[in-house]
């Protein structure tokens, strides 16, 4: 069973607007000890093993069994690894900076959390017609089976805009897709790239995977299984 742990020096809240993050004190430990268990997450990028920024995970590889992650919770309930929290928060500040509203939708998921997008997925189809076998099918393409989410893995999110009627998300997506790659961030599934990752589309979708890589994906214009020399066969 994968482990989880929610960080005592990243309990934080993400305005909307602007300012920088708001840490909210924890029983038993100030403001300054959660600040300073912040700062060690930030070391960790000096760390020998950068193994886990290219972890593969799509629906023919699953989430390692013995999956360890720290998480940092955000605000709405949503939680990253830890260990992209700088980087992440860096790149929301900037796009504020620029006048953007970018918000996120949806984060860190358990395999229960998934397991129930799918279900949900699922008997959407079936209310339109489609049989069980093609439901899945279709399903698969939006909402990955528990166990092969990027999400499941703390270093995807999903983004979006804070308020519809002051700004469209497709003018955070346009910014983020430019930019994205100087954080550590790709944008994951793209539809020239579906029959190599067999997802769909998803402009929000962006997965953290370190400077370096991301920006060769970025300007190769490859997709992670590419880059990897790995391709999801069984897509059509």
């Amino acid at each position: 069973m994968r482990r989880m742990r929610i960080a005592l020096g990243a309990v934080v809240l993400w305005t909307l607007l602007g300012a920088g993050p708001l840490l909210k004190e924890v029983k038993g430990y100030s403001a300054d000890t959660l600040l300073a268990g912040l700062d060690g997450y930030k070391n960790q990028e000096n760390e020998a093993d950068h193994d886990w920024k290219l972890i593969l995970v799509n629906s023919q590889n699953p989430i390692p069994e013995k999956y360890d992650i720290t998480l940092t919770q955000l605000q709405n309930n949503q939680s990253v690894d830890s260990r992209i929290y700088p980087e992440l928060q860096q790149m929301f500040d900037d796009a504020r900076a620029e006048g953007l509203l970018p918000v996120i939708s949806s984060s860190y998921r358990t395999e229960e959390m998934q397991r129930q997008m799918m279900e949900e997925k699922l008997q959407e189809y079936g209310r339109q017609g489609y049989t069980a076998e093609a439901a899945r099918e279709e399903a698969k393409r939006w909402v990955a089976e528990p166990g092969t989410s990027e999400h499941e893995l703390g270093l995807a999110v999903d983004i979006t805009t804070a308020d519809w009627s002051q700004q469209d998300a497709y003018v955070i997506w346009q910014w983020l897709n430019e930019n994205s790659y100087r954080y550590g961030f790709i944008l994951r599934y793209t539809e020239e790239k579906e029959d190599i990752t067999g997802v769909a589309g998803e402009p929000w979708h962006y997965r953290y995977v370190g400077k370096e890589a991301a920006a060769e994906i970025y300007r190769s214009g490859v997709c992670l299984e590419e880059y990897l020399g790995t391709a999801v066969q069984s897509c059509p």
